[in-house]
């Protein structure tokens, strides 16, 4: 396996910019996320990997191979890398095992070594037992798991993955996720993963990249994401959360109980401001007699209080009219008055 690299690339349609500027270096055997909204360049970016789409600039690197700049283009057949789509791709007149096996016989490989790779990548998403099922006899995740053995039998070197969680319900999610990890651990194959949702993202990547309007916004491990997000558009996307004005501080920044109360008393619309990301779990309901760490609590109103089964998610309005989320393991009257106190808080950068 070879690194992975993204060479400031950049891709337009018709003019119009898509991708701008991205540069990454995935390690071999690294789990990656491409994270965003709908729109942002992700899938896009997968397409160049896959070898569908030119590079309009820049440059991917495997290795000491170029695969794609603006006068180089390697097809992707010479690519060796697998891909797992969205909508399965499975051909419904062939078998499970057919299916898994087309890439090899497209390739010529001689049957003897191809039953082995088929029995082989079947086995790794554990469908050893379904291999003469039509895809119409399978549910909605098995599917999903004869697309991830095709992906396997050519023993690529990176596998991409565009959304493939997006057509199964819940359930069905939570349970894929666990065979992704599964597959991952087992083969340490290097994995570039799309999707919009958050929470596959935050459990299944080693480092996320989130993109917004073509660009990189942050790049960064789950818990640095969460932990120290760079402005206000990557706080309130990733994770649950209350973004503040301030008083003026400096961004990038941890700050403690007593500055953070102090900051929020010394907020006014006239004044230069800065924002603050508070996380639910940071904040703690205290007697209005409290006196921890030299900060007075700050007096709040119920305004929503809603079950989520575990916890109850409580909207809290500040004297200064900015909303705080807080959970709380019993309900709270609405409109009624309580006391908090912020643990800490995350000072951010304005957005340009």
């Amino acid at each position: 396996m070879a690194r992975l690299i993204l060479d400031n690339l950049h891709k337009s349609f018709h003019g119009d910019p898509v991708v701008k500027g991205l540069s990454l270096t995935i390690e071999p055997g690294e789990f990656v996320a491409l994270l965003g909204p709908s729109g942002c360049g992700k899938s896009t970016i997968l397409r160049m990997l896959a070898g569908f789409e030119p590079v309009s600039d820049g440059q991917i690197i495997h290795g000491t191979d170029c695969l794609s700049s603006a006068k180089r283009h390697v097809p992707t057949e010479d690519r060796n890398f697998g891909m797992v789509f969205q909508s399965y791709a499975l051909w419904p007149h062939m078998s499970v095992k057919d299916n898994v096996g087309y890439p090899l016989k497209v390739q010529k490989i001689p049957a003897a070594e191809r039953n082995r790779r088929i029995q082989e990548a079947l086995e790794i998403v554990q469908l050893e037992d379904y291999a003469d099922r039509l895809p119409a006899q399978l549910s909605g995740g098995q599917r999903q798991r004869v697309a991830l053995a095709r992906s396997l039998v050519t023993e690529p070197d990176v596998v991409l993955f565009d959304e493939p969680l997006a057509n199964l319900d819940r359930h069905l999610r939570a349970t894929m996720e666990e065979t992704f990890r599964a597959f991952h651990k087992r083969t340490g194959a290097t994995i570039v993963y799309v999707t919009h949702d958050q929470s596959e993202a935050m459990s299944l990547a080693d480092h996320i990249a989130v993109l917004n309007k073509g660009q990189l916004v942050q790049w960064g491990t789950p818990q640095e994401l969460y932990a120290t997000p760079k402005n206000t558009w990557l706080a309130n996307f990733i994770g649950r959360g209350s973004v503040l004005n301030v008083e003026a501080i400096a961004p990038q920044q941890y700050i403690n109980s007593a500055d953070l109360h102090r900051l929020i008393d010394g907020y006014s619309p006239q004044k230069i401001t800065s924002n603050v990301l508070v996380r639910p779990q940071d904040i703690a309901f205290v007697e209005a007699s409290a006196d921890v760490a030299s900060s007075k609590p700050l007096a709040v109103t119920v305004r929503h209080c809603i079950f989520r089964g575990e916890r109850y998610d409580i909207e809290l309005i500040l004297n200064n009219g900015q909303t705080l989320l807080a959970y709380s393991d019993v309900p709270m009257t609405l409109e009624s008055l309580h006391h908090v106190r912020l643990g800490q808080a995350w000072s951010l950068e304005s957005e340009s």
